[in-house]
């Protein structure tokens, strides 16, 4: 198995080598970091619903759309890059995308220990701290019949900045986006009260993939991985690839960790425009705000509502807004208890 270990390279590069390595059939492991920052967003997701590319623009940050899930994320060299390409028949490839995940994972969970922080691996593909703190991005894509694993060792991270760039209905829900992000990312600075030198994080990575992986022979990029990824540039900083999958949107879901969400929804009833914002964990809504233009009698009926399914199980609003208007004499002229069940769930 070979060993790109490139420590900083051109934003770019950090990127393009592990797309390019499946694409002229070689496994391997990466070990690198950007040297300049950049977002980076999904495979699915909607660019101008994710992110603010004025705010990009005038801030030269570039923006890239991998071809792996999940969603749009700020990077930058306080982060190590390990990213994994390994053959669709290589046996550490079978099994369940959870099980192919604790597999792959186990290493840096190892070397998370080592550094002296407590984490543990949860399903789907989260690795978390003792208290529940995210405190690692992971993802698997397939490419010309490999799968690779991306992930990285956060060694710092820029709160600020990803909460800016991240396209947001309003600086409330902003400010609500930094507080949960906190609260729920965490360091190895955070956790240890310094910040670990490049060595100190790599060395220990690739000891624990080596025992997984086999030997490592330690490479530079060859010259066909190079040609390769100069051939795919000109493709992924087109924008079209960019720009695609211009989806409409009604409503704006924020994924902190596989269990904790911000969600926005709007909903236009016949009774007027309504907006619902809340934290969802664990599928639980928390801090739950109702606004819009509708006409409300008592005139603290949607406070009474907030108040009613905050802490309760999302998948219990229908009964609890059902039984809600039947106990309570409300009148919402124009809106029915399934339209708070549309802003709130969604359905």
């Amino acid at each position: 198995m070979n060993l790109y270990h490139l420590r900083h390279v051109d934003w770019l590069d950090s990127q393009l080598l592990y797309h390019a390595l499946p694409r002229v059939g070689k496994e391997g492991l990466l070990i690198l970091a950007p040297s300049s920052p950049y977002v980076c967003i999904g495979y699915n997701q909607n660019l101008a619903q994710e992110v603010d590319l004025a705010f990009c623009r005038e801030n030269n940050i570039p923006v890239f759309r991998r071809e792996v899930g999940g969603g749009a994320v700020f990077l930058d060299g306080d982060q190590l890059f390990y990213q994994l390409v390994l053959h669709k028949d290589n046996p550490l490839t079978f099994g369940s995308k959870v099980d192919v995940y604790e597999r792959l994972l186990a290493p840096v969970v190892e070397t998370y220990h080592e550094l002296g922080v407590d984490v543990h691996f949860r399903p789907v593909n989260d690795i978390i701290t003792a208290e529940g703190r995210k405190i690692a991005g992971t993802g698997v894509a397939e490419i010309a019949d490999h799968l690779i694993l991306v992930g990285n060792i956060i060694a710092d991270f820029d709160y600020k900045t990803m909460s800016r760039v991240l396209k947001v209905p309003d600086e409330k829900f902003r400010d609500k986006v930094f507080k949960v992000l906190t609260e729920n990312l965490t360091t190895i600075r955070k956790e240890l009260g310094y910040m670990p030198g490049w060595d100190a994080m790599a060395d220990p990575l690739i000891k624990k993939y080596e025992k997984l992986l086999g030997p490592f022979n330690v490479s530079g990029i060859p010259e066909d991985v190079r040609l390769e990824a100069d051939k795919l540039k000109p493709h992924y900083l087109d924008s079209a690839w960019i720009d695609q999958r211009r989806r409409k949107l009604s409503h704006r879901d924020v994924k902190i960790a596989t269990d904790v969400n911000l969600v926005q929804r709007v909903v236009k009833a016949p009774g007027g425009l309504m907006k619902a914002d809340y934290e969802l964990r664990e599928g639980v809504i928390r801090d739950l705000t109702l606004s819009g233009d509708y006409f409300c009698y008592p005139a603290d009926a949607d406070s009474q509502i907030m108040a009613l399914l905050d802490g309760k199980a999302i998948e219990d609003v229908d009964v609890l807004m059902e039984d809600f208007y039947r106990s309570n004499q409300i009148e919402t002229p124009g809106i029915e208890p399934l339209d708070w069940v549309k802003v709130i769930r969604g359905v």
